[in-house]
């Protein structure tokens, strides 16, 4: 009777060792999504209506698909034809902002393209890539690539182009030297470096 009830005691000290443990990893699972994915993680969190189950399901999977991509660098010639599209894009803002926005969508995916990322059609397996290397500024591909043909005001386009900017400099300072690439800021309210 006694090695019974020790028995029986071990198991359940085992039981909830392991319950604890596998809860300890779920969410420190989701601690981990949470800190690599940042904004990413409560937009696709809201996307699933806050269900972190179904999002963090999704991320991880976003992760099993995309996370072996690695980034091609860019040729220094490459790096210039793309930091003078970029300008070309700012520039024409202050005259045709939707065409600006569009300019910006196609570089954005031109240069993806060319840095190992998905390619094709398909917007929403590119932005899932994008965001398992660059989560922090794949929102503002996002945003201008919704705002190019949205009923947005000039305002929000321009952050929108701002925004992006962000994700442009990510990619574009991959390459040989691996250095960032300068003249960043957008001058405010004209949109032009």
């Amino acid at each position: 009777m006694t090695t019974a009830i020790i028995i029986i005691a071990v198991v359940a000290v085992a039981a909830i060792a392991a319950f604890f443990l596998l809860r300890g990893r779920l969410a420190g699972g989701g601690r981990s999504l949470r800190g690599r994915f940042g904004p990413e993680y409560d937009r696709v969190v809201a996307r699933h209506g806050g269900d972190t189950e179904a999002a963090e399901r999704e991320l991880d999977d976003r992760v099993k698909r995309h996370g072996a991509i690695e980034e091609r660098p860019l040729t220094e010639e490459a790096r210039a034809r793309y930091a003078a599209r970029w300008a070309g894009a700012q520039e024409l803002f202050v005259e045709s902002p939707e065409r600006s926005l569009t300019e910006a969508d196609a570089l954005l995916a031109d240069l993806s393209r060319e840095r190992g990322f998905p390619d094709g059609e398909n917007f929403e397996d590119r932005t899932d890539a994008l965001s398992v290397h660059h989560a922090a500024h794949v929102d503002g591909y996002r945003r201008v690539h919704s705002a190019r043909n949205g009923d947005t005001s000039t305002e929000e386009r321009r952050e929108a182009l701002i925004e992006a900017r962000k994700l442009f400099d990510a990619l574009l300072a991959g390459g040989p030297s691996g250095r960032e690439h300068g003249n960043r800021n957008l001058v405010k309210g004209r949109g032009t470096s």
